[in-house]
């Protein structure tokens, strides 16, 4: 329906409740001469008469009685429909739909998430942990969270903190095999990697070297598509892993890993926090949206500070096998 005849509808209704065209048009704000157009295009458009009208009053014909007895129940939904959207836009309860990737939300999400139900339990979560990038619109998201590059036109995304690459491996892999003295010296060790579960593409290293990011494929020693398992496989020693800083950070400063090739580290992937709408967002996403700004942005819980790249490695390890 379209605006003016919304409201010719609304101008018409006030009318014959109260009794008065000049009283109508004070109701909804709007100058006496507006309602009485208001009024006259919606006579126009349907045909008949509303009113009979003199410079004194006011009163419905039979066409006008039979027209106000069929809009005001409709004309009542809809209001109501209104004051409900509007109220749900203000009021910090109900669904919220929100999309990430699996080991993205475990590690960093979740704390946010559990604080955020403690702060609004009226809020309903639906959390659907994915690590394809699907459609916005088809899965009716409110919230989302990626890794990597900023997500597609048409979203606005946030970059919240650095994704570092690390590469690391646990002291009695050192102690067995030596440190990696280079990029290119990795091929002469046990790499893990990791395959994207969605694709099934086994992901290269990727490395800074100078103002350039570098990719380099290894033969895998060990391959997973869960980041938890190559997690665990690295600090049981089997294999040296570039794991992202999220998980590598608490591991190395639990003494669990030791960080390799640091000057090669690269933070060019970030978290982003994405979403449709600056304005039109009801509060329970505003509030979320904030509170994993809060947390997040710069939290060096997550990622190694540059002094802890810096610290040198630990003495006696063997050379690395040529």
């Amino acid at each position: 329906m379209a605006f003016n005849q919304l409201r010719a509808i609304s101008t018409f209704i006030q009318a014959a409740e109260l009794g008065s065209l000049r009283q109508a048009a004070a109701a909804q704000a709007i100058t006496p001469q507006a309602a009485s157009q208001a009024l006259g295009q919606l006579e126009a458009h349907l045909g008949v008469r509303l009113f009979h009208r003199t410079t004194r009053r006011l009163s419905l014909t039979e066409e006008g009685s039979q027209f106000l007895e069929a809009a005001q129940p409709g004309l009542a939904t809809l209001q109501r429909a209104l004051q409900g959207a509007r109220r749900g836009r203000e009021e910090i309860a109900g669904p919220l739909r929100i999309v990430a990737p699996r080991a993205t939300m475990l590690q960093v999400l979740w704390p946010v998430l559990e604080a955020f139900c403690r702060l609004h339990p009226q809020v309903e979560p639906d959390v659907q942990l994915d690590d394809r990038i699907g459609n916005w619109v088809e899965d009716r998201v409110d919230v989302g969270f990626r890794v990597g590059a900023a997500p597609e036109e048409g979203l606005i995304a946030r970059r919240l903190m650095p994704v570092q690459l690390v590469v690391c491996a646990a002291p009695a892999y050192l102690a067995r095999f030596g440190a990696p003295s280079s990029i290119d010296d990795l091929s002469n060790h046990r790499c893990s990697c990791f395959r994207h579960p969605t694709s099934g593409k086994v992901m290269p290293w990727e490395f800074k070297r100078g103002q350039e990011i570098v990719s380099r494929a290894f033969a895998p020693a060990l391959c997973t598509n869960d980041v938890d398992l190559e997690a665990l496989a690295v600090v049981a020693g089997q294999a040296v892993g570039q794991l992202v800083g999220a998980t590598a950070a608490p591991l190395v400063r639990s003494g669990q890993l030791v960080p390799l090739l640091t000057e090669h580290v690269t933070d060019h992937l970030g978290l982003y926090v994405y979403y449709g709408s600056r304005v039109a967002q009801p509060a329970r996403v505003r509030a979320f949206i904030d509170l994993a700004a809060e947390r997040l942005t710069g939290n060096d819980r997550y990622f190694l500070r540059p002094e802890e790249l810096r610290a040198k490695p630990l003495r006696g390890r063997r050379a690395a096998r040529r």
